[in-house]
């Protein structure tokens, strides 16, 4: 007789449950529900059959609770699990960790019932919008490399606005891999926009402003990835603005309602994220032959204030040969009137003297002689003290030109720097005393001995204090 293996029934229950979650590990099945229960502990349990079989599924609280509508019997869903085997009762059963709403209504009503739990939760809200970039720099895609989606969106841009670079991340727009594709694409953009990690599908180091995620049209099923909630969530903390542009233009998806802007049609997307390169010609065409005209008039404008400064500029020497000249007048009309007041005199004494004369009083003559001599003594006293105090009030005020007069600075090599008028109103500058009277961009003008020269502040830096 030849050996057997005799197995018990747990034996071969465990065996068989290994065996079916070895190879059936994940599988999609579509059916009706029926036999729905919800325990106390939260687990989910009933029954997925179509016209010829019928299947015993649980599905486990933890996971139940990512289920956005409330299943019940009758209804068609899409159930995701791992095919195993409950031992204790011998039961072929599929362990679920994901259920959809399956069929038109089924989708429709999951449809509603996410829009108003986010629409409730404010995802939608116009204050969390943000704007778009006016004029992009940079644009990633998420949308499938083959479809007609992204090649109308290239083109669109292509013809408006060339300049912008654009990247594609490349994912199933429908199926099974969808929902996993596009959620790690948008993880990628906002590691991007952080500087941890470059998509290998881009050819730029500059992390993107811009976000379009686009697909074309299709049944409500074929668009169901931009309806699902993982989906709409990272959509929602995305870090740049994003645009949302699937399918036409009827076609609306809870990635519409979460993104910052919603396009009718990828083509209507590009149209919108890019301003038309023709306008921008035209209108830095227009700023260039505006800027040129203010230059020119700022330019006459500040030339006229040059010249009419400098005209009322006067030079410390000329100041001083202009008192020096004044002093040499006042020195001449004392020198005249010093000559008169003597003739003056003069005639009177020899007037006095033939009336004295006439009469002989000698007595008398001499009084009048030393009276007279008397008082030409100090009318010449009071006079040589008159140009003593006029000399020494002129050398004092030469001195004082002298110690105020920049020319024997200006000579040893300093300069005097002015700080031009800032608007058109101003005539005159003011010196610079201290580096904290300038700002970047300030026009000044250093005056030498021999002339002055104009420049622009580029820096400005103050010295340490001194202990």
């Amino acid at each position: 007789m030849q050996d057997i293996t005799i197995l018990s029934v747990g034996q071969l229950a465990r065996s068989a449950r290994q065996i079916l979650e070895k190879n059936f590990a994940q599988v999609w099945v579509e059916g009706e529900l029926s036999n729905f229960a919800t325990p106390q502990s939260g687990h989910w349990y009933f029954t997925l059959k179509d016209k010829s079989a019928q299947l015993r599924c649980a599905m486990f609280a933890g996971r139940n609770r990512t289920v956005i509508f409330p299943p019940k019997d009758g209804l068609k869903v899409l159930v995701r699990g791992k095919v195993s085997l409950y031992e204790g009762r011998g039961d072929f059963q599929i362990i679920v960790d994901r259920m959809e709403p399956a069929g038109e209504g089924a989708l429709k009503l999951a449809f509603e019932v996410l829009k108003n739990q986010l629409a409730t939760e404010g995802l939608f809200e116009e204050e969390r919008k943000r704007s778009l970039p006016e004029y992009p720099k940079h644009l990633v895609v998420i949308s499938s490399g083959t479809g007609a989606a992204y090649q109308d969106v290239l083109s669109v841009i292509e013809r408006r606005y060339p300049s912008l670079l654009i990247s594609l991340i490349p994912v199933a727009v429908q199926g099974v891999d969808s929902e996993q594709q596009v959620l790690r694409a948008l993880s990628d953009v906002s590691q991007w926009v952080s500087g941890r990690h470059i998509p290998a599908t881009s050819n730029f180091d500059l992390p993107p402003d811009l976000l379009l995620v686009t697909r074309g049209g299709g049944s409500l099923e074929d668009l169901w990835t931009f309806n699902l909630e993982t989906v709409a969530r990272a959509l929602a903390e995305c870090p740049i603005p994003a645009v949302s542009a699937i399918g036409h233009e009827t076609d609306f998806t809870i990635t519409d309602f979460v993104a910052d802007l919603r396009a009718p049609t990828p083509s209507a997307a590009a149209e919108i994220i890019t301003p038309d390169s023709n306008d921008l010609k035209l209108r830095f065409t227009r700023l260039q032959q505006s800027l040129a005209a203010q230059v020119r008039r700022s330019m006459v404008f500040h030339g006229q204030q040059l010249a009419l400064l400098n005209n009322q500029l006067i030079h410390p020497g000329l100041k001083l040969q202009q008192q020096m000249q004044k002093l040499d007048d006042t020195r001449g009309r004392l020198d005249a009137a010093l000559e008169r007041t003597l003739d003056s005199i003069t005639t009177q004494l020899k007037h006095s003297q033939s009336s004295l004369f006439g009469f002989r009083p000698l007595r008398e003559l001499k009084h009048a002689n030393n009276k007279l001599q008397s008082s030409y003594l100090r009318l010449s006293q009071s006079l040589q003290y008159r140009m003593h105090k006029s000399s020494a009030v002129l050398q004092i005020v030469s001195r004082a030109l002298h110690s105020v007069s920049p020319l024997d600075t200006l000579s040893r090599g300093y300069a005097i720097v002015n700080k031009a008028g800032d608007g058109p109103e101003s005539r005159v500058s003011s010196v610079v005393k201290s580096v904290k009277d300038l700002s970047t961009g300030d026009t000044t003008i250093t005056r030498f001995m021999d002339g002055e020269a104009s420049s622009v502040v580029q820096n400005v830096t103050l010295l340490p204090e001194q202990d």
